[in-house]
């Protein structure tokens, strides 16, 4: 027998599902055809939200994704292009301008597409340390072709011996405690033309076995980075964990 909470949330997983569906199956042919990703947007009580980070998989996005969402899709030849991105946010506030609402459950998708993509997002970004030492308080990205690396140490040498530049470094300072778990290959970021964003990749050093890379978005969702495929898109104030203690502060548009 099932509990009533376990019921709950395998409602709350399949009607969430079935609406996903349908607006993909509407999409394709028109908007869909330059598909990028799905934002899904849920406004909870504070004490329902664990049904919906149950239904949705709270601790590992990629499962929805894969397992769920793109797996659904090809049940019902919906062509998804190699590399979409999944993005789940809880918010307090209104839902964002053109998502669609979901009829009956305070949940709302978004549907990023070639066309729609925010344009008018900044090109330029603060990266701030909040906690650990870095070899700067700040460091300022911005687009471009180069991934910007995260890192201990201003260079740090393969496995195969070249050397690669940190532009955000946190200092080779073993009596921060901080620091320690913060790999000298640790992450990324890239900027995505067709996105207009920047979007965190975890690197070898980032990603389990070895130290970890966590995203806590300003609706306190805790986002892990279980492969260096998958990124996370960057939004104003998500704060990035590496490691076990150290964080940076992803500002955008900042100067």
């Amino acid at each position: 027998m099932f509990s009533k909470q376990t019921k709950d949330v395998k409602n709350t997983r399949n009607d969430i599902l079935v609406f996903v569906k349908e607006q993909l199956q509407k999409a394709e042919g028109g908007e869909g055809r330059g598909l990028l990703g799905l934002e899904l947007y849920v406004k909870c009580l504070p004490e329902e939200q664990y049904i919906f980070e149950s239904a949705l998989y709270h601790d590992d996005t990629n499962k929805l994704r894969n397992e769920e969402i793109q797996r659904m899709a090809d049940d019902y030849d919906i062509n998804m292009p190699a590399g979409w991105t999944l993005e789940v946010k809880y918010i307090q506030d209104e839902f964002p301008r053109h998502s669609i609402i979901m009829p009956g459950k305070e949940v709302a998708l978004k549907i990023l597409t070639a066309k729609n993509a925010v344009s008018s997002r900044p090109s330029t970004a603060t990266i701030r340390v909040l906690h650990g030492k870095g070899v700067q308080a700040s460091f300022e990205i911005s687009a471009g072709k180069e991934s910007i690396n995260i890192g201990r140490g201003e260079m740090a040498q393969t496995a195969d011996g070249f050397f690669r530049k940190n532009h955000v470094a946190f200092a080779e300072d073993e009596s921060v405690t901080a620091n320690r778990s913060v790999s000298r290959r640790h992450a990324h970021i890239e900027w995505d033309e067709k996105m207009k964003s920047f979007v965190l990749h975890a690197d070898e050093g980032g990603i389990p076995p070895m130290n970890k890379t966590k995203v806590r978005t300003r609706g306190d969702v805790v986002i892990k980075l279980q492969t260096p495929e998958i990124g996370h898109i960057l939004t104003n104030h998500d704060q990035v964990i590496l490691g076990e203690e150290a964080v940076i502060e992803f500002l955008s548009g900042t100067s």
